[in-house]
This record gives structure tokens, C-alpha cells and sequence, in this order.
């Protein structure tokens, strides 16, 4: 059964950290971050490292994966928010 829940998790993660993809593309594109909001990336920042430190702690695999390239995302659209205003 552990099989099919990683295959699960792994397929859940692709999809909310490809989520993120098209906003992050579309920001370094325009080098605009106008409308982006600060407080919500400022908050999923912390949310998805601490997802991370739990996926670690509870050593589940895709949660770690998921979370750990969500983090560079999020964190990047982040400092695109503090560099291009």
C-alpha cells in the first residue's frame, strides 16, 4: 500500500509545484511583481518550509521532494517580489 500512497503523493506534489511554474515565468518575463502579493508569498514561504522540516521528520519522500522545489519557487518569486516592486 505504501507504494501507491508514494505514487500518489509524488503525482500531488507535480501538481501543486507546477502550480507555481506559469507565475514564476510570467514574473521574470515582465520583471514585474506588481500585483503579486507580498504577504502571501511571505507566508507560504514559512508554510512549505515547515511542510518541508515535516516531510523530513517523518521521512516521507515525496512530501521532501514536493516541498523542497515548491520552497525554490515561492522563494523566488519572493525575492522578484522585493527586487521588482
Amino acid at each position: 500500500m505504501t507504494g501507491l500512497a508514494d505514487c500518489i503523493g509524488y503525482l500531488a506534489g507535480l501538481c501543486t509545484t507546477a502550480a507555481f511554474l506559469p507565475q514564476v515565468v510570467k514574473t521574470l518575463r515582465s520583471r514585474s511583481a506588481h500585483d503579486i502579493s507580498l504577504g502571501m508569498y511571505a507566508l507560504m514561504v514559512v508554510g512549505i518550509g515547515l511542510w518541508l522540516i515535516h516531510g523530513i521528520q517523518v521521512e516521507s519522500a515525496p512530501v521532501i521532494a514536493a516541498n523542497a522545489v515548491t520552497l525554490v519557487l515561492v522563494g523566488a518569486m519572493l525575492v522578484m517580489k522585493l527586487l521588482y516592486k
